[in-house]
């Protein structure tokens, strides 16, 4: 497990170490037991005023394709250092006008056990043509819970509070009581 304080130095080796002209804003720097991962923000591209979102998008991706091409050889230092100093691999990202892309990342295997109902799931997803593999599928399902967590999390903390204000007015509201004995 990685605690804050690691957190906070890798970044600040990362902030430190980087060349000062790579990014415009040191993003994110995420870790986990296998990989680091090092988003920066780069400058959007200049359009003409009126550009349509078709124009913006291809200007967008144009840009990041740029960059990530110019700067291969500096990011790739810096990944050999970090790999070397903190044992585990680094991936790169970029964020351009409100967009992010990943250039390189570690797909890690993970093992579970699933029971039948679970399985029936991943393998409608399957069958569905959302998914390749059951291996795919958990991959999607864990992309859609990570997308929906804070609206879930928000969801559930307001539902807890209800909870807690109907047990407050219920019939043993103040007695300490919170089922039924005989006395």
């Amino acid at each position: 497990m990685i605690t804050p304080e690691q957190r906070q130095k890798l970044r600040g080796w990362f902030a430190g170490r980087l060349p000062d002209d790579l990014f415009e804003e040191l993003v994110e720097v995420t870790v986990d037991r296998e990989e680091i991962t090092v988003i920066g923000r780069i400058p959007a591209p200049r359009l003409a005023e009126g550009a349509s979102a078709t124009e913006r998008e291809a200007a967008v991706q144009g840009r990041v394709q740029e960059f990530r091409e110019r700067t291969r050889e500096d990011r790739m230092e810096v990944a050999r250092e970090a790999e070397h100093r903190f044992r585990r691999k680094v991936s790169w990202g970029v964020e351009c006008a409100g967009e992010r892309a990943m250039f390189t990342h570690v797909a890690a295997p993970v093992m579970t056990r699933l029971r039948q109902p679970e399985r029936q799931v991943l393998d409608t997803l399957i069958a569905g043509g959302v998914a390749r593999s059951r291996s795919d599928a958990l991959a999607w399902c864990v992309r859609l819970v990570q997308r929906h967590t804070d609206d879930w999390l928000t969801e559930l903390r307001e539902s807890l509070e209800h909870v807690q204000r109907v047990r407050a007015q219920g019939p043993d509201a103040g007695t300490g009581d919170t089922h039924d004995e005989e006395r």
